[in-house]
């Protein structure tokens, strides 16, 4: 009977210390960042303007960003990039409308990223984050393209954290 409480003793209190506090990644660390898009008036460059109606999608694939299955008004995207390739695409679809018969209707553009990835190291508990380099962004003329300009905010872009954004898109 000594030796089966003496064992579960032991058992007890490994089980208890082999939890160290950075086992549990806190929700404020800093992880892979998403680009941010800040989106002004074309007429008068230095004020934000809403997009109206609004769907994102990755090129590809038929289904919307979380977030962004047409979205009202926003003035502002904070969209991921891929970590498994050098490039991520997206639709940008203003004034999305699906009508009855399947037809859709609005402008759609389509915008590249292209960039390369590190990852850094950032703890045992949350392993790896990936920060994107050289980061540019093109936007694909379709003869009616509804981005009339793109501005990247700092040569060299590199994506490292959320905390301003990253490029300006004109409209």
């Amino acid at each position: 009977m000594k030796k089966i409480s003496l064992l579960i003793l032991v058992l007890i209190l490994t089980s208890h210390f082999s939890c160290e506090r950075d086992d549990i990644c806190p929700e404020t660390t800093s992880t892979t960042p998403r680009l941010i898009i800040d989106l002004h008036d074309f007429s008068n460059q230095e004020e934000k303007k809403n997009v109206l109606d609004l769907r994102v999608q990755g090129v590809d694939n038929n289904d919307a960003l979380p977030g962004y299955d047409v979205v009202r008004a926003t003035d502002d995207l904070i969209l991921p990039l891929r970590t498994d390739s050098n490039t991520t695409q997206f639709k940008l679809h203003i004034n999305y409308l699906k009508k009855e018969d399947g037809t859709i209707e609005g402008n759609e553009d389509i915008i590249t990223i292209s960039y390369s990835t590190e990852e850094i190291y950032v703890s045992r508990a949350c392993g790896y984050k990936t920060i994107f380099k050289n980061v540019t962004l093109t936007i694909e003329p379709d003869g009616e393209n509804w981005i009339k300009l793109k501005e990247s905010l700092t040569d060299n872009q590199s994506i490292e954290d959320e905390t301003k954004a990253h490029f300006i898109l004109y409209h």
